[in-house]
C-alpha cells in the first residue's frame, strides 16, 4: 500500500472519529436539554414557599352526608407551638437521629441519607430510618398533596433546596416539630408532650422524647394508649439510633429502654360524639393509601356518608334503654347500619361505653372484631351457593338425620331429627344438619368463592363452617356481615361498605371514593334467599326483630359456648335488611367464661338493638318491598306428594315455593354426599346403606319364618277340625241309636255348624297385612308439628 493511500485512510478515520464525538456530544446535549426542560415542566407549577403554611398547616375537615361540617379530623385540634430554644438538645437529637441523622450537613436533599436509610432498615428492621430529610418532610406535610408520583417527589426536592436557602437549620427543625401530627389530636411537639405526659417540652426525659420521636411515622400503629408494646419497640429503635449517632451513651440508652411505657402516660384524651365514625373514616383512608400526616395536616376536605341523627340515636341505644336491658357493663355490642343499594355506611355503634366512644382510635366492636358468625353464615356458605350453582328451589328436599363427619356428630339446636324438610323450612327453623348436607353437595371451592364475591375471604371451608363454626384463622365483623347481606337485598349487587365519598385537596383536585358495585350472584339467588329470610322474621327465629309494616328479611345466629356452659352461647347475631337499609348486630363478651356468657335472655338483645335502630332509620321513609325478578317463578306445591298442586288439592295442603325459571320440579330428593367433599362422610353413608340393606334382608327372613309357622298352624287346625268332625259324626250315630228328641238334635247340629264356620281359616284376617294410608296422604304428624312449632323461635347452636 502506498504512502498516499495510507494518509487518505488515516484522514478518513480521523473524520469519522470527530463525527462520532460530535454526535455523542449532541446526543448528551439533547438529553440534557430534554431533561432540563422536563424538570422545568415538573417544577413549573410548584407552589411557592408560604411562611403561613409552613408555620400553620391547614387542618383537614370532615363533612356528613349532607355536606355539613362535623369536625376537624382529630376532633378538637390541639396545638401548643414551641420555640426551638425551649426544646432540650436531647429531645431535638431524638427526632434527628430517627428521621434525618445528617440534617446539619445536607442542603435539603441527601443522597447519602437515602442509601444509609436503606442499609439501616435492612440491618435493624424496617422503620429504623426514613429516606426523606426533615426539610423534605416539612415541604410534603405543608405544601404538597400526598400522591406518590415522580412529579411530586421532584417538586418536593426542589422546594427543600429552596427552603434550605431561605431558612436556617434551627428554623426548619422548629417548623417540623410544630407541624407534625402525634395522634390524639396533638399537632406539634408542645401539644404531644401535654397529651401523652402532661408535661412541658422542657421537662421531657430521654425515654419520653424517644417515644414521641417514634410516633409521627405512624401515630395510630404506635399509639401507646392502645398498643404499648408496639410503642415500646418503636422507642427502642429511636434510642438505638441515638446511640449509634453518638447522641447518647449506651448506658443512658439502656436505662431509657427499661422504663415501662404505661408508667409514663397521662390519662387518655376525649373527643366528640361522632368519634367512632371518624375513627373508621381515618382507617378507610389509610387503607386506600393516604398518609396519616397528610390526613391531619393537609387541609383535606373529607366528605363522608355519616347520618349524624342516626349516629346519635345509635350511640344512645348502645348505652341501654328500657326496651334493651343490657345485663352488665362488660356486655359488648357492635352495630353497622348502611345503605342497601350503595354500601354507604350511615352509622356505627362501636362500643357501649360512652367514655370509650370518645377516645380517639379506640377499639371498635363493629369493625375490629373477628368472631364466629353462627347461623348467619348459612345463606352465604350453604343455601346461597346451592341456588346459585345448582339452581335449587326453595322446596328442595333435604333429609335431616344423624350426621357424623371425622368422628364429630352434628346436632340441631333442639336435639332432634326432622326427616325430609324443604330448604325453606331448614333455613327458617335454622336446622344445622340440612345446612351441612347442603354444603357437602357443593363442588370444591364453590362456597368459598360465593363468600369471596360478598367480601368474606376465608382461609378454609370445613363442614363446621357451614353452621358458622369458624377456626382461629377466620372470623367476621358486623361491617363484613352488613356488606354481605346488603347484596341479597340489592338484586345480587355487592358494594364494599364505605364511609368516604370524596376527598378534596387544597389545590381544588377531587378524588372520588364511592364503592363500585359488582355482580356477586344472579338475581334469582338474591331474591330466593331474601324470600326465605322474610319467613325467618315472620315466623322463624327472628320474629323478635320484626317491625310492623316494614318489609324486611333477616337471620339470627348464635355460637357454641366453651365447655362447662350448657344453657348459653358465646356470640349472638342478627343481620337484617330492607330495600333501603341493612344492619348487622353482634353482642357478647370480649372473653367468654362460665361466669360471663350470653344466656338465652341476653341473646334477645341483638334482635332488639336491630329493631330499635332499623325502626328509627326507616321512619318517614317509604320502604318498598323486594321485587321478584323474571328469572324466578312461583309454584304451588302439593305438600302431600311434592308435586304441582292441582285444582283438587285442598288449600291446607298447598305451599308456594320459588323455582329458578326453566328448572324441573322434583317429586322426591334425598341428598347424597359427593366423593369430592368428604371421604368419611361417604364411608358413613355406605355403612348406613349396608345397615339398611341388612335390616331389609332380616325383615324378609322374619316374614318367611312367620309365614311357615302360620302355615303349619293352619294345617294343624285343619287336621284337628277334621278329627273333631269325625268324632261328631260318630257321636251323632250313637245319639240316633239312643233316639234323642228331634228338636234337641236339630239345635245341636246348628250349634256344631256354627262352631265349624267360626273356625274356618279362610275367614281369618291375614296377620301379614297392615292398614296403609292413601297414596296421596301422609300419616298424621299433628303432634310432631306442634312440637316443632314450639321450637320455631328458639335460638340455634
Amino acid at each position: 500500500m502506498s504512502k498516499v493511500t495510507m494518509k487518505r485512510s488515516t484522514r478518513r478515520k480521523k473524520r469519522r472519529f470527530i463525527k462520532f464525538i460530535i454526535a455523542t456530544f449532541l446526543i448528551f446535549l439533547s438529553l440534557f436539554i430534554i431533561g432540563g426542560l422536563s424538570l422545568f415542566a415538573l417544577v413549573q407549577d410548584t407552589p411557592e414557599l408560604s411562611e403561613d403554611q409552613l408555620q400553620n398547616p391547614i387542618t383537614s375537615v370532615i363533612y356528613d352526608k349532607d355536606g355539613k361540617k362535623v369536625a376537624n379530623i382529630a376532633g378538637v385540634e390541639h396545638r401548643l407551638p414551641v420555640s426551638i430554644d425551649n426544646v432540650p438538645i436531647e429531645v431535638q437529637n431524638a427526632f434527628i437521629a430517627i428521621e434525618d441523622a445528617r440534617f446539619q450537613k445536607h442542603s435539603g436533599v441527601d443522597l447519602k441519607r437515602i442509601g444509609g436509610a436503606l442499609l439501616a432498615n435492612l440491618e435493624e428492621g424496617w422503620g429504623a430510618e426514613g429516606g426523606s430529610t426533615i426539610t423534605q418532610q416539612v415541604v410534603k406535610n405543608t405544601l404538597l398533596s400526598p400522591e406518590k408520583t415522580f412529579k411530586r417527589k421532584v417538586q418536593e426536592a426542589y422546594l427543600a433546596l429552596q427552603m434550605e436557602k431561605k431558612y436556617s437549620k434551627d428554623q426548619i427543625l422548629e417548623m417540623y416539630l410544630n407541624t407534625i401530627y402525634f395522634g390524639h389530636g396533638a399537632y406539634g411537639l408542645g401539644a404531644a408532650a401535654e397529651v401523652y405526659f402532661n408535661k412541658d417540652v422542657s421537662d421531657l426525659t430521654v425515654s419520653e422524647a424517644a417515644l414521641l420521636a417514634g410516633l409521627p411515622q405512624r401515630p395510630s400503629g404506635y399509639n401507646p394508649f392502645k398498643y404499648p408494646e408496639e410503642a415500646a419497640n418503636r422507642r427502642e429503635l429511636v434510642l438505638s439510633a441515638m446511640e449509634r449517632h453518638n447522641f447518647i451513651s449506651s448506658d443512658r440508652a439502656e436505662e431509657a429502654k427499661t422504663t415501662e411505657v404505661e408508667s409514663l402516660l397521662s390519662p387518655k384524651q376525649k373527643n366528640n360524639s361522632y368519634q367512632v365514625f371518624i375513627d373508621y373514616v381515618i382507617e378507610e383512608l389509610l387503607a386506600k393509601g393516604f398518609e396519616e400526616n397528610q390526613l391531619y395536616n393537609g387541609g383535606l376536605e373529607i366528605y363522608t356518608t355519616l347520618d349524624t341523627e342516626t349516629q346519635s340515636y345509635t350511640n344512645e341505644v348502645m348505652t341501654g334503654t328500657d326496651t334493651i336491658p343490657f345485663p352488665d357493663e362488660a356486655f359488648k355490642a357492635g352495630v353497622v347500619l348502611m345503605d342497601t343499594k350503595t354500601g354507604a355506611i350511615r352509622a356505627i355503634g362501636g362500643n357501649r361505653d360512652p367514655e370509650s366512644n370518645e377516645v380517639q382510635r379506640g377499639f371498635n366492636f363493629a369493625t375490629d372484631i373477628k368472631r364466629q358468625p353462627g347461623s348467619t353464615i348459612k345463606p352465604i356458605l350453604d343455601y346461597g351457593p346451592a341456588i346459585e350453582y345448582n339452581k335449587w328451589s326453595t322446596y328442595q328436599q333435604i333429609k335431616d338425620e344423624k350426621l357424623e363427619i371425622d368422628g364429630k356428630e352434628f346436632k340441631n339446636y333442639d336435639g332432634r331429627f326432622h326427616g325430609m324438610v324443604s330448604m325453606r323450612e331448614a333455613l327458617v327453623k335454622s336446622y344445622n344438619i340440612p345446612a351441612i348436607k347442603t354444603f357437602l353437595e357443593l363442588e370444591e371451592e364453590q362456597a368459598k368463592q360465593f363468600a369471596a364475591n360478598l367480601g368474606i375471604n376465608l382461609e378454609h371451608a370445613y363442614p363446621s363452617y357451614a353452621i358458622g363454626g369458624f377456626g382461629d384463622e377466620d372470623g367476621v365483623s358486623p361491617l363484613d356481615m352488613a356488606g354481605t347481606y346488603a347484596a341479597f337485598g340489592n338484586n345480587g349487587q355487592y358494594h364494599e361498605p364505605y364511609a368516604v365519598t370524596k376527598v378534596e385537596y387544597p389545590t381544588g383536585e377531587v378524588q372520588q371514593l364511592q364503592s363500585e358495585g359488582i355482580k356477586a350472584m344472579n338475581d334469582y339467588t338474591a331474591y330466593m334467599i331474601t324470600d326465605m329470610l322474610k319467613d325467618v322474621v315472620e315466623e322463624g327465629t327472628g320474629t323478635l326483630a320484626k317491625i310492623d309494616g316494614l318489609p324486611m328479611a333477616g337471620k339470627t345466629g348464635t355460637t357454641n359456648p366453651p365447655e362447662g356452659i350448657t344453657n348459653g352461647s358465646t356470640d349472638s347475631w342478627f343481620v337484617g335488611y330492607t330495600t333501603e337499609y341493612t344492619a348487622a348486630v353482634w353482642t357478647g363478651y370480649e372473653t367468654t367464661s362460665t361466669e360471663q356468657f350470653v344466656n338465652q335472655e341476653d341473646a334477645r338483645i341483638s334482635r332488639l338493638l336491630f329493631k330499635e335502630i332499623m325502626s328509627h332509620a326507616s321512619q318517614n321513609i317509604e320502604t318498598a318491598d323486594f321485587t321478584k325478578p323474571a328469572s324466578v317463578e312461583e309454584v304451588q306445591i302439593d305438600m302431600r306428594n311434592g308435586k304441582v298442586a292441582s285444582h283438587h288439592t285442598p288449600s291446607s295442603s298447598i305451599v308456594t315455593e320459588l323455582f329458578v325459571k326453566g328448572t324441573t320440579i322434583p317429586t322426591e330428593y334425598i341428598p347424597v354426599q359427593k366423593q369430592t367433599t368428604n371421604e368419611n362422610a361417604k364411608q358413613q353413608e355406605e355403612k348406613d346403606q349396608e345397615k339398611e340393606k341388612e335390616q331389609v334382608e332380616k325383615k324378609k327372613e322374619q316374614e318367611k319364618e312367620k309365614e311357615k309357622k302360620e302355615k303349619a298352624e293352619n294345617e294343624g287346625n285343619q287336621k284337628k277340625e277334621k278329627q273333631e268332625s269325625n268324632d261328631k259324626n260318630a257321636s251323632d250315630r250313637d245319639k240316633k241309636e239312643e233316639k234323642p228328641d228331634k228338636d234337641t238334635n236339630s239345635k245341636s247340629e246348628q250349634k256344631d255348624k256354627k262352631e265349624e264356620n267360626k273356625k274356618d281359616p279362610k275367614d281369618e284376617p291375614d296377620s301379614n297385612q297392615t292398614e296403609q294410608p292413601d297414596s296421596d296422604e301422609e300419616p298424621n304428624n299433628k303432634d310432631e308439628s306442634k312440637e316443632s312449632n314450639e321450637n320455631d323461635n328458639e335460638e340455634e347452636d
